[in-house]
């Protein structure tokens, strides 16, 4: 795996993205990027060693969902209290 085989983590958050926009239930999120990172470590980075692909497929898969949680982490506010403020 070299460096620019890392793009495809983002590609992985996209794609559970748009599953989450046609419906997908938040629960499956970290499946399907589970099993996007597998394919994508099968079929591109490692297409002529299925077990290499799979173990760098489930650390992509697995990057991805913590990219996903992290990233809803931040954008995430925290809730405001007026009396805080004052």
């Amino acid at each position: 795996m070299e460096v620019s085989d890392i793009v495809l983590i983002p590609v992985i958050v996209g794609l559970t993205e748009i599953l989450k926009m046609y419906g997908l239930p938040k629960k499956l999120i970290p499946i399907f990027s589970l099993l996007l990172g597998i394919g994508g470590g099968i079929f591109y980075l490692f297409p002529h060693d299925w077990k290499s692909g799979i173990l760098g497929g489930i650390i992509m898969g697995l990057s991805a969902s913590g990219l996903y949680s992290s990233g809803k982490t931040i954008v995430r506010k925290p809730p405001c209290d007026e009396e805080d403020e004052q």
